[in-house]
Order: structure tokens, then C-alpha cells, then sequence
């Protein structure tokens, strides 16, 4: 391309005219976005939200739709001195400062009494387990009666005068009572005492028919019963032998004395 050619297309007007065009929209695209990103956020806007705590929840809601806030039940809670659905809690709190359209969440109070599912703690827990899972659920408890049975098990359950059981409904107010043994047995309990049957030992053998077998005998046994067959024998004789030595001495020393008292009887 000749230096002629290039210095034409240079200065040519449709050239600045397109460049024009492109630095108009540029500018444009980026006045849009800071002012449309201003209207977007409500740049520059604060709305300082009121107090609405205690208040009814329909009063609460025109106060907020009054100055540009949205408002949206977010919990409920129970107080038994406020009326159903007071406004119990806000978020944010009030004084803060945020722009229209901002989110309010409120906890208003419940219309009716909140319940609580009772635990399987009867006959099943001690009285200090028993206190520890009630109070951590949030029961109100009274102080424990004490029934006769085992000392610190839990027998029952009284709400309102009347027993309950596992999984009824106990309103938060309402206190509850837990029955607990104290050691001590009923009265009333009546025990059937039982003899004990004692089972004669003879009756046991003489009620079973058993055989009576020997054992087989081995050689060693049989020569200990001929030995002590033998000795049995001995001893036998030495006793006959001792018997009749004894039985001539007697009548010897007899002898003796009917000669000595037949010679003191003669002259």
C-alpha cells in the first residue's frame, strides 16, 4: 500500500464517524450502569425501622408498609401475660437503618398454649434421669411424690391431678409431678409365703429302678483282696490263740484256789 493510499483511509469521514459511534455507546453503556446500579440499590436511601415490640401483628404490618419494608412471621413464642399474635421479637431491632424494600422478620406470640410430647420415663428411668431429661426439654416440674415401691424409681406421672403416660401432650404451664418409690413396701401388698419342699434322699433312690452292676475286676484288685483276705485270717487266729491262753490261765489260778481253801479247811 502506497503512503497516499493510507493517509486517505485515515482521514476518511466514515472512519470517525464509526469511532464516534463506538465512544457514544461506550459512554452510555456506563452512565446506565452507575445510575441503574443507583436505582437498583436505592443508593443513598435510609429508612430507620420503628419500634413494633407488644404491638398487634396487623399494626406492625401497616407500620411497615407504610414506609417501603416487606415483613415475613419468621417463629413464634409464648408469653402468657401478651395477647395471640403480639410481636414478640423483630430483626433487625429497631433504630437500625436500611433501605426500601429491606426484609423484616418478626416472632409473635402463639394463639394457643405450646405442648410437649411426655418421655417414656415411667418404670423406666431413675428419679434424678428423670429430672434431667424433663428439665432439658423444658417441662415444668413439681416437687416428686413419694409411693411405696423401690426407693428412687419412677412409678408415674400426675399432670393436673391425673396420671399420665409416654408420648400425651403436656401444655408448658402445666407442672408436672413425678411419683417415686421410698423404699418402703405397701401394706396392702399381700405376699403368699411358700413352704419349701425338702426332698428325702432314700425316696430319690428307691424311686428309680437302677441295677446294680460290678465293675470288672482287674488282677491287681484280686491279689489285693486274697492279701487282705490273708491278713483278715491271721488276725483271726492270733485273736482265737490269745482267747484260749487267756481261758488256762484262768482256770489254772481257779484250780489254785480251791486246793489252797480245801487245805486251810482240814485240822
Amino acid at each position: 500500500m502506497k503512503a497516499s493510499e493510507f493517509f486517505r483511509k485515515i482521514t476518511s469521514l466514515y472512519l470517525w464517524a464509526n469511532l464516534f459511534a463506538m465512544a457514544c455507546v461506550v459512554a452510555l453503556i456506563c452512565i446506565g450502569v452507575k445510575y441503574g446500579l443507583d436505582i437498583y440499590t436505592h443508593h443513598g436511601e435510609a429508612i430507620t425501622i420503628p419500634n413494633v415490640k407488644n404491638k398487634s401483628f396487623k399494626d406492625a404490618q401497616n407500620i411497615f408498609d407504610q414506609i417501603g419494608l416487606e415483613v415475613v412471621v419468621s417463629d413464634t413464642g409464648y408469653v402468657k401475660s401478651l395477647p395471640p399474635g403480639c410481636v414478640l421479637e423483630q430483626s433487625p431491632e429497631a433504630g437500625e437503618r436500611v433501605k426500601s424494600g429491606h426484609v423484616v422478620y418478626l416472632t409473635i406470640n402463639a394463639s394457643k398454649t405450646p405442648t410437649l410430647t411426655l418421655p417414656d420415663i415411667i418404670d423406666n428411668s431413675s428419679l434424678r434421669e428423670a429430672i434431667a431429661k424433663l428439665s432439658s426439654m423444658g417441662f415444668k416440674l413439681g416437687m416428686p411424690k413419694f409411693v411405696s415401691g423401690e426407693k428412687d424409681w419412677v412409678y408415674g406421672v400426675i399432670v393436673n391431678g391425673k396420671s399420665v403416660v409416654a408420648g400425651d401432650k403436656i401444655s408448658v404451664e402445666d407442672s408436672v409431678y413425678i411419683q417415686v418409690g421410698n423404699g418402703l413396701r405397701d401394706l396392702a401388698d399381700s405376699v403368699n409365703y411358700i413352704d419349701p419342699i425338702y426332698i428325702d434322699e432314700n425316696d430319690l433312690m428307691g424311686g428309680d429302678d437302677f441295677e446294680e452292676v460290678d465293675a470288672p475286676r482287674s488282677s491287681t484288685t484280686e491279689k489285693k483282696e486274697k492279701e487282705t483276705s490273708v491278713e483278715k485270717k491271721e488276725t483271726s487266729t492270733e485273736k482265737k490263740s490269745e482267747t484260749k491262753t487267756e481261758a488256762k490261765q484262768e482256770s489254772k489260778s481257779e484250780s489254785k484256789s480251791t486246793t489252797s481253801d480245801s487245805k486251810s479247811s482240814k485240822p
